[in-house]
């Protein structure tokens, strides 16, 4: 970030999202760690009356740590870019295209990276008859945190969806293997990967997989081949790049390690990385050194607007 060092930030938390209380842990864990950096810091439910709270307010960055759909897809960014109030993360394309999978899958399949195959269809249609070969995963295009995913094994009968689910849905071939995740971190010219995780789970990676306490393990560094680790770390780096990302992401996988190299898939990548208590990027930070405090900070020191 240009300019004088920033002192009052703020810390965008909560939302009308399906993933409220996980910004709620998110925020709050930041704000407590940005106080410990010597930030003075102000916790904004992101509601309703937003801009007139952040006029008032006035702040010399906006911490992002919202989740989901209106603050992680490119909508809040906006709103922070016409306000001309410096922020954290990915901008508006870069957030806008990660949270859509169908988009992004499409920005990997340019960049050389390995997916699935998958289709969008009705909820209706998918609801009524098998639309990929079984086994398939079904999915909110743009939602995270594993909300709303139903896995479709051989002679499984169709899903009854709920009427949660939107209009439009991802229908995905299943990827089998084990869970590896990546983030990578930095201001443009100095983005590393930090070390690979493997998630660990008795069944699928899901909401209370990822948040519950005791709901997953995490191995980290993971005991993976050299080359795979490589590749992970390879993979991230050009799927943030590929994307527009920026200071931080994380990007999810699945390895087949019965197929080597040619068993690796990335799944998606996201823009605003979990950093509650049971989150993977801070966990892989802490590998590399840096404390949690330092990961806040190194975040509202790249916080800008045009990003």
């Amino acid at each position: 970030m240009s300019g004088r060092t920033p002192q009052h930030i703020v810390v965008l938390m909560g939302g009308p999202s399906a993933e409220r209380e996980v910004s709620l842990s998110t925020a709050r864990g930041c704000a407590e760690a940005m106080r410990g950096e010597g930030y003075d810091v102000t916790e904004l439910d992101a509601g309703a009356d937003l801009v007139a709270r952040l006029q008032q307010i006035a702040p010399d960055v906006v911490f992002n740590a919202l989740h989901g759909r209106w603050g992680e897809d490119g909508c809040v960014q906006g709103i922070l870019e016409w306000m001309r109030l410096p922020y954290t993360h990915s901008g508006v394309l870069a957030s806008a295209t990660a949270m859509d999978k169908a988009r992004s899958k499409d920005v990997y399949r340019a960049a050389g990276l390995p997916v699935m195959q998958s289709r969008i269809v009705l909820r209706a249609d998918a609801a009524a008859d098998h639309v990929l070969p079984t086994p398939y995963v079904i999915k909110p295009n743009n939602e995270g945190s594993s909300v709303g995913i139903y896995i479709v094994k051989e002679g499984d009968a169709p899903v009854a969806l709920p009427d949660t689910m939107p209009e439009t849905i991802m229908v995905e071939t299943y990827a089998p293997g084990r869970e590896l995740t990546c983030t990578v971190l930095g201001a443009p010219g100095r983005e590393r990967a930090l070390p690979v995780t493997e998630i660990h789970m008795d069944g699928w990676y899901d909401y209370e997989a990822k948040y519950a306490p005791g709901g997953s393990r995490h191995t980290v560094p993971a005991n993976l081949p050299a080359d795979i680790t490589a590749a992970c770390r390879s993979f991230a780096l050009r799927a943030h790049a590929a994307l527009g990302c920026r200071s931080i992401s994380r990007t999810d996988f699945r390895w087949d390690d019965a197929r080597g190299i040619d068993g690796l898939i990335l799944l998606e990548t996201n823009t605003q990385p979990g950093m509650t208590p049971t989150s993977l990027s801070p966990e892989q930070a802490a590998q590399d050194g840096i404390t949690f405090g330092m990961l806040c900070r190194e975040l509202v020191e790249d916080a800008s607007c045009d990003r």
